[in-house]
């Protein structure tokens, strides 16, 4: 279970969300500037000291405090079991897709790592990358391999920033079949952020609903979203949408 409350700024935007998700997949969902990425970045712990008003932040995992400026507290990213894949991925360019993927397991031994790494790359469709520079990856080919490395240390939370931004939709609807069907296997919580609509009412998860930094709803994609789902209904069907009823 992931809980936090947070409340920071940063020059005019002002981020202001408490709350608890206990469903394995949670979808943050609105539009352009309402807050998404910069929500992942905080409970990700990359941004907790680049908002210069940071009046609070409490961020909890299973029960135990990552992040508590009352206190003081704020684990680094290494040590949260925390992983997120941002929209840009932030492969090594010098490095090999292989090396790329295996770079944040190194407690593990050698043919483990080796075993752990190509699993990750079967999983995301890449298995044929492995040798190639990052530097020569197509947008959507990185954006597979930096969800291999994320996946691979198997954390206990997974922070996706639109991560499928770069794959068409037959795509994308595989990989997050493969990739939800994992997770759960593994039992790895999952914050998805998007403002696709039909991200989240594919995978049915709970959601989140951010306008300006607040929370203006929580709960099941299909009441949430139900008027964005009415207004995609709409649009794919213009002609059914205009006859009399």
């Amino acid at each position: 279970m992931l809980e936090f409350a947070l409340n920071a700024g940063r020059g005019s935007f002002h981020l202001q969300i408490e709350c608890r998700l206990a469903s394995e997949w949670t979808v943050v969902f609105g539009p352009s500037g309402a807050g998404k990425s910069s929500l992942l970045r905080l409970l990700a712990g990359l941004d907790l000291t680049g908002y210069g008003g940071v009046e609070r932040a409490r961020i909890a995992l299973d029960g135990h405090a990552l992040t508590d400026s009352a206190a003081g507290l704020r684990l680094p990213p290494g040590w949260r079991k925390t992983a997120m894949v941002a929209q840009q991925p932030a492969l090594f360019p010098h490095l090999s897709v292989m090396a790329n993927v295996a770079y944040g397991i190194n407690d593990l031994d050698r043919a483990t790592r080796l075993t752990r790494t190509e699993e990750m790359l079967a999983l995301v469709g890449a298995t044929d990358l492995v040798v190639r520079r990052a530097q020569h990856l197509s947008g959507g080919e990185a954006q597979r391999v930096a969800l291999a490395r994320a996946l691979a240390p198997k954390p206990r939370l997974l922070l996706l920033d639109e991560p499928f931004s770069a794959l068409d939709g037959a795509a994308s609807d595989g990989l997050l079949e493969r990739l939800q069907q994992w997770l759960r296997a593994n039992r790895v919580q999952t914050v998805l952020a998007t403002h696709d609509v039909t991200d989240a009412l594919a995978i049915g998860a709970e959601v989140l609903l951010l306008r300006e930094g607040r929370l203006v709803a929580q709960g099941p994609a299909t009441e949430v979203l139900s008027s964005e789902r009415e207004r995609l209904t709409r649009r794919l069907n213009p002609v059914q949408s205009f006859l009399p009823e």
